[in-house]
C-alpha cells in the first residue's frame, strides 16, 4: 500500500488529540535502501536500488531518489534499469538487514508487549497499556522515532489512529520520516480526501469498475449504498470497502504473529499478467523465506501460497511436506506445484506471496528421510556464507538467470 496513491492534503495536522487513537503504525522508511545508505554514506541524496545485478531479479528496495524515477518494489530490474539508469545497484544483504531489524523490533518491545510485527520494517503497536508509564500516544510515538534513529542509524515513520487501517494510512502519508496523527473524530474527515486506490485492496480493475458510476474518491465511496458496491465489486469486496470508508477496522493487534512464520509478499500497484515474471517473483521470494529460516535456524513443514486478483480475491493454497526442511529446492518444489495449478486471477494479479509455516528449531532433532544425504544442503549453506561476506549478488541461483527477451 505504500506504493498507492496518497494525497498531499491529507499530510497536514488533524489536530491534537489523541486520547481515542491508541494503535500506532511504526514503518521504516525505505528499508533495505536506507540500511545501505547507513553503510555508505557517500550516496546519500542519489537513486539506489537494492535487488540483482545485471538486469537480473527484482528490486527488493529503492531509495527516495530511484522511486522519483518510478522504481518500485517487485518491478523487474531490467525495467528499473530502463527508467532509472543512473542509479547505483547494491545487492541485497538479508544478513544485514535482520540485525537491523531485531535491533528495531527491540525498541518496540520496551514501549509494550502488544506488538504485531508485520514484516522485518513494520510493525502495529496497541499503546494503551504504555500510556501511564510513557505518556500519550503521540508523545510514544516520537520516543520511537527518536530511538530508532538514534539506535540505528535509519528513520521510521509512524502513523498514531484509533484503527490499524487508519494507522497504516497516516504512516504512509507521513513518510518519509515523519508522524501524523488522525484524531478519531477526525477519521471520516481524512479519509475522504483519498483517492479510492488508497484503500486496501482496491487496485486497477476495481477502480475502473468503480470509476464507472463516478466512484472516485473514499468520500463517494462511502455515500454510495453498501448494496450498490456489492453488485459493483461482489458482496465481500462491496461490504469490505464501505467499512474501510467508514473507517471500520475491528482488527486487534495480535502479538506472536511473526513467530508462527515466516515469509514475504509484494503488492503491486499495476495489475501483473505475465506468468513467468510471477514465477521468478515467487522463486525469488522462496529463496529470501529459506535462507531466513537457514539464519534463524529454523525448519518449516507446512508452504503457503498467497495470490490476491485484481478485485482483490485472495486464494491461498498450501502444501505439507513429509520432512521439515530449511532448502530452498525443496521449498521451490511445493511452491511451483501450487502455482502451477492456479489459474491467473481475472484481471491480473495484485499481490503474490509465500510463507512457510509448521516452524521447528533446526536442532530439535527431527526425523529424516533413511535416504537423505546430509551434503545437499551443503550448496546453498555454502552460498550463504558467500553472500554474506560479499552481498546477494555474488551468488544467483540459476533459475532466475533464465529470463524472457521482454526482461533483458
Amino acid at each position: 500500500m505504500s506504493r498507492a496513491p496518497r494525497s498531499a492534503q491529507a499530510r497536514r495536522s488533524w489536530g491534537q488529540d489523541d486520547s481515542a487513537t491508541p494503535i500506532l503504525h511504526v514503518d521504516m522508511d525505505a528499508f533495505f535502501a536506507s540500511v545501505e545508505l547507513r553503510e555508505r554514506p557517500e550516496l546519500v541524496g542519489r537513486p539506489v536500488i537494492v535487488g540483482g545485478r545485471d538486469g537480473r531479479g527484482v528490486v527488493s528496495a529503492a531509495s527516495y531518489e530511484a522511486r522519483a524515477c518510478g522504481v518500485a518494489s517487485a518491478m523487474s530490474m531490467a525495467e528499473a534499469a530502463r527508467r532509472c539508469p543512473q542509479a547505483v545497484v547494491l545487492p541485497v544483504r538479508h544478513g544485514l538487514y535482520s540485525q537491523v531489524s531485531q535491533q528495531i523490533m527491540t525498541i518496540l518491545g520496551e514501549v509494550t508487549p502488544v506488538m504485531e510485527k508485520v514484516s522485518v520494517d513494520e510493525a502495529f503497536l496497541d499503546v494503551r497499556g504504555s500510556r501511564r508509564r510513557m505518556g500519550s500516544p503521540v508523545r510514544i510515538a516520537s520516543w520511537i522515532r527518536e530511538q530508532v534513529r538514534d539506535r540505528t542509524g535509519v528513520t521510521a515513520s509512524v502513523g498514531v489512529a484509533s484503527t490499524k487501517f487508519v494507522a497504516k494510512l497516516a504512516s504512509s502519508h507521513a513518510k518519509p520520516d515523519g508522524l501524523l496523527l488522525i484524531p478519531a473524530q477526525s477519521t471520516r474527515d481524512f479519509l475522504d480526501l483519498l483517492p479510492v486506490e488508497a484503500l486496501w485492496g482496491v487496485g486497477a480493475r476495481s477502480a475502473e469498475r468503480l470509476a464507472r458510476w463516478g466512484i472516485t474518491d473514499v468520500r463517494a465511496l462511502a455515500a454510495t449504498d453498501v448494496r450498490r458496491l456489492e453488485r459493483i465489486l461482489g458482496p465481500a469486496a462491496g461490504r469490505h470497502l464501505h467499512d474501510l470508508a467508514h473507517g471500520i477496522d475491528p482488527r486487534p493487534v495480535s502479538p506472536g504473529r511473526e513467530e508462527k512464520s515466516v515469509g514475504t509478499e509484494s503488492t503491486f500497484y499495476s495489475t501483473l499478467t505475465d506468468r513467468e515474471h510471477a514465477r521468478r517473483i515467487l522463486l525469488d521470494q522462496t529463496h529470501q523465506c529459506a535462507a531466513r529460516l537457514r539464519t534463524g535456524g529454523m525448519r518449516c513443514r507446512v508452504v503457503v501460497l498467497k495470490v490476491r486478483g485484481a478485485d482483490f480475491t485472495t486464494v491461498t493454497r498450501s502444501r505439507t511436506m513429509s520432512v521439515p526442511t530449511d532448502l530452498a529446492r525443496d521449498i521451490w518444489q511445493a511452491v511451483e506445484a501450487l502455482w502451477q495449478a492456479l489459474p491467473t486471477p481475472s484481471g491480473g494479479i495484485r499481490l503474490l506471496g509465500v510463507r512457510l509455516e509448521g516452524l521447528a528449531r533446526a536442532d530439535d532433532g527431527v526425523q529424516l528421510l533413511l535416504d537423505e544425504d546430509p551434503r545437499r544442503g551443503a550448496p546453498e549453506r555454502a552460498a550463504d556464507a558467500v553472500r554474506q561476506r560479499w552481498g546477494r549478488g555474488a551468488v544467483t541461483p540459476a533459475s532466475l538467470l533464465g529470463h524472457s527477451r521482454r526482461d533483458r
